[in-house]
């Protein structure tokens, strides 16, 4: 427990025990601004149990178990599985930040009426104080047949002579699933010429189970008119400022109704309001902020009626206005240098909010880590400007050595047939690595020979010994011997044309048909022949740059007519064994059939293809004349006729 006034803190907690109990109620509000606490109760901290409370505070018995039963109390850091796990266990209190903070737990008596009855001395005259606690329910919902007592609780405070100043009946406060700490409080005001009130504290719950809490940081502040302090021409209610630019700041704050006759008092926290420390002659509505050096500043404007002013448990507070003053801000910058020429340069500046560098030919960037490709000029002296967060400025530089790169040189393109080769050459570094490795003797020196079966182009990377690189390429033509394919013998009748399958390959070729006679276009590659008798065409193909040439032949079969042989005598003598049409070569799509006398389909055949040995399925067919059909699949009509078979 932390007050000025031992006997009054004690004697309030008991009073708090009970308003801060109650049910889950909305607490009342303090409409204005609030003064520091008067009373801080936290109990405490330390592991396990602590120390009964003193004197009169609480009619209740002190237990010194865990699990304290009807009527009774104690104080302790944590809770586990009391009375069978009915209760919540509870980890720890309340008090943020308390480490092994202690709270007080409850188990109210089975009787109603009061428990507490206290005086509370030391107060200010018609001032306006507040009461609160945080106060949870620890009875799990499904206790008691899940029809436990709830916590239910009248506090009342009154004059010494029984005036009632203030109360607040709660409503039960309900189990909940898990503990939730929820805070309650009464505001009341002090009478004129009066600095002590009465604090009585009744228990309203009826007997059974149930009725059980734990309470926790409980605190009596005053309450007084709304007091708002700001920084003047600024919407923030913090400042920052750095050692290089620090200026006055001009504080105001306003007033709000509640007081006849305010009087106020500007303080200062140097420990992150932790304590206060009045302003010596700063007791108006402004105040000049002139610090300069480095650290944290906290303002506020206490306000109290008249010459409670002197009184610190009379005072309300503004809101705290923060002013820090920074120092310069640590900055760095570095580079990867050195660094060949044309290769990435990588400035890199420490941490900051904003950053702006500049540095030789003219460089500029606002990136924290900027990367460009170094040229010659790029060597020199960078420097960065680093803003961090509060707006403080600071500068780094570093220097980037820039190492020359090497030359490549190497030989001309050239071009040459395929199946030749030539010698490549490169000059300017130490070292020399030449890609692709197809056609190449060697990778790795500056002089490779050169046989590529296609047009290449070598690049070679020239390595210094600084180890900076250049590269330079070269281009190998290959030219491709001229190939010539005639294409597939052609089979035509006397008067029809057909096309000619020729192809021609190679680099810089020409290429020429002779004879030329009766070709439609002989400057074609695949011309269109209607020659009227057998003929063989030749297709010569000529490099043009010195590869040689190719030729090839290709024979074009004419018949006058198609032949129909009108007998045939399968007698295996080698002599007309077989019914054959020599000119269906030049139909290879038609379609010969052969029926005998009934009408039965014994033989079919297509194109070349189209012969008939005189069988059936095998069985040799007897003499006789057989009908047949061609049908040509080129829009000819069908033809018909008769054939013999000569036994």
């Amino acid at each position: 427990m932390k007050t000025a006034n031992p006997s009054f803190i004690f004697t309030f907690v008991a009073l708090l025990i009970g308003i801060i109990s109650s049910s889950a109620v909305q607490a009342q509000i303090c409409t204005g601004s609030l003064g520091d606490a008067v009373v801080n109760v936290t109990f405490g901290s330390g592991a396990g149990i602590g120390n009964p409370l003193p004197g009169a505070t609480t009619s209740y018995r002190f237990n010194y178990g865990d699990c304290p039963n009807d009527g009774s109390y104690t104080v302790i850091s944590a809770t586990n599985a009391c009375f069978g796990s009915t209760w919540h266990s509870l980890l720890q209190d309340h008090t943020p930040g308390d480490v092994d903070g202690r709270m007080m737990l409850v188990n109210a008596s089975i009787d109603t009426g009061d428990f507490y009855l206290d005086t509370v001395r030391g107060l200010c005259a018609s001032t306006t104080y507040e009461f609160s606690a945080w106060v949870v329910n620890v009875l799990l919902p499904s206790a008691c047949n899940s029809s436990g007592i709830d916590p239910n609780l009248l506090f009342r405070i009154e004059s010494p002579s029984g005036q009632v100043l203030g109360s607040y009946l709660t409503a039960n406060i309900f189990e909940s699933s898990s503990p939730e700490w929820k805070q309650y409080g009464l505001f009341f005001t002090t009478p004129i010429n009066t600095d002590e009130v009465v604090i009585r504290i009744t228990n309203n719950a009826p007997g059974g189970c149930g009725n059980d809490l734990a309470l926790d940081d409980i605190t009596f502040r005053p309450c007084g008119p709304t007091v708002t302090a700001a920084i003047i021409n600024s919407t923030q209610s913090n400042l920052d400022l750095c050692t290089t630019n620090v200026i006055p700041a001009m504080l105001s704050a306003t007033i709000g109704d509640g007081y006849t006759s305010p009087s106020q008092q500007w303080q200062e926290s140097l420990d992150n309001s932790t304590t206060w420390n009045d302003i010596p002659g700063a007791t108006t509505t402004s105040y000049t902020f002139s610090k300069t050096a480095i650290g944290k500043y906290q303002y506020r404007l206490t306000v109290a009626e008249g010459t409670n002013i002197v009184l610190s448990n009379c005072r309300v507070a503004s809101n705290v206005i923060t002013i820090t003053i920074h120092d310069l801000p640590v900055v760095s910058a570095t580079c990867n240098s050195p660094v060949c020429e044309n290769t990435s340069l990588t400035l890199n500046a420490g941490s900051g909010a904003a950053f702006n560098w500049t540095g030789p030919a003219g460089f500029a960037s606002t990136l924290q880590s900027p990367s460009f490709i170094a040229q010659a000029n790029a060597a020199g002296q960078y420097s960065v400007v680093i803003t961090d967060q509060f707006g403080c400025i600071n500068t780094a530089s570093t220097s980037a050595v820039i190492i020359p790169k090497p030359t490549a040189i190497v030989s001309g393109d050239q071009s040459f047939c395929e199946g030749a080769s030539t010698m490549l050459t490169a000059s300017g570094g130490n070292t020399f690595t030449w890609s692709p490795p197809e056609g190449l003797s060697d990778t790795n020196i500056p002089n490779p020979t050169a046989s590529p079966v296609q047009t290449t182009v070598y690049t070679v990377s020239v390595t210094s010994s600084n180890s900076c690189v250049d590269t330079a390429s070269v281009r190998i033509t290959v030219w491709n011997k001229p190939t010539a394919s005639a294409g597939e013998d052609k089979v035509i009748l006397k008067g029809e044309s057909v096309q000619l399958n020729g192809m021609a390959g190679g680099s810089e070729i020409s290429y020429s048909w002779s004879p030329v006679d009766f070709l439609n276009d002989p400057s074609l590659v695949q011309p269109v022949t209607h020659v009227p008798h057998d003929t063989t065409y030749t297709l010569q193909v000529v490099s043009n740059v010195g590869c040689g040439s190719a030729i090839d032949a290709v024979f074009v079969k004419v018949f006058n007519d198609i032949y129909i042989p009108t007998a045939f005598s399968p007698n295996n003598d080698s002599r007309n064994d077989t019914w054959r049409i020599e000119a269906l070569v030049a139909f290879p799509k038609a379609v010969v059939s052969v029926f005998d006398r009934y009408g039965k389909k014994i033989f079919e055949g297509s194109g070349i293809n189209s012969f008939w040995d005189g069988t059936y399925k095998g069985e040799l067919q007897p003499a006789g004349a057989y009908v047949y059909m061609i049908d040509f699949k080129n829009q000819r009509p069908i033809k018909k006729g008769w054939v013999m078979l000569v036994r």
